[in-house]
């Protein structure tokens, strides 16, 4: 795992300095999807080079990554909305959405409503999945959209606070892979325990 992050995290860096906005766009929009690529390794790392190198701008990224964030979402909600509940919950596990992951979005979004858009782009896991329940139902677009975009925002702009104040860990800016694994752990670790306490446990006692 760890060989991977490295690896993964040399391209992005070299890769930035050619695809700025652009890349962070592609990336957070395949982060908005059913592709597992966490939010955590794409805008932290991009905001500490602006931060050191000045490249790019902090409002740059936190847009990016916003536009990036809302046409993943997008595309999760108009493929459930023209595929339908039956299909995906026949062929969703091919496209690594299982019937039980759609069922627990449902209860979600039934839990939640509108305001549940909003939340999900703050929490793990239920982010990816919102789109479906929403476009299940057909929830109004424009109140997704509005939804999508502020969670969205909030949450870029809460990752490049956190990359900028990890590029001043002087172990992260030397390149070391523990300290990196430490301060991507750690940020997993609060998320999962909201996303564990918040969504987890309500969702499985919906199903049950």
């Amino acid at each position: 795992m760890e060989a991977l992050l490295a690896q993964f995290m040399d391209w992005y860096l070299g890769a930035l300095e050619d695809g700025g906005y652009p890349l962070i766009v592609l990336l957070m929009a395949m982060e908005s999807s059913i592709i597992p690529l966490p939010s955590e390794v794409v805008i932290p790392p991009a905001a500490h080079l602006a931060h050191t190198r000045g490249s790019m701008s902090l409002t740059g990224i936190v847009v990016a990554g916003t536009v990036g964030s809302w046409l993943g979402a997008t595309v999760m909600y108009w493929g459930a909305r023209l595929v339908g509940r039956p299909l995906l919950m026949r062929f969703g596990r091919y496209l690594l959405v299982t019937p039980e992951k759609i069922i627990g979005a449902e209860a979600w979004a039934n839990h939640y409503g509108t305001v549940g858009i909003f939340i999900s782009r703050l929490l793990p896991v239920i982010r990816h999945l919102i789109g479906i329940p929403a476009g299940i139902v057909r929830m109004h677009f424009g109140y997704y959209s509005l939804a999508t975009v502020v969670g969205s925002a909030l949450w870029c702009t809460v990752l490049t606070w956190l990359g900028v104040v990890a590029g001043q860990d002087q172990a992260l800016l030397e390149g070391d892979l523990h300290r990196i694994t430490l301060w991507l752990g750690g940020t997993l670790l609060v998320l999962g325990g909201i996303y564990y306490f918040f969504v987890h446990r309500h969702m499985h006692t919906n199903r049950g």
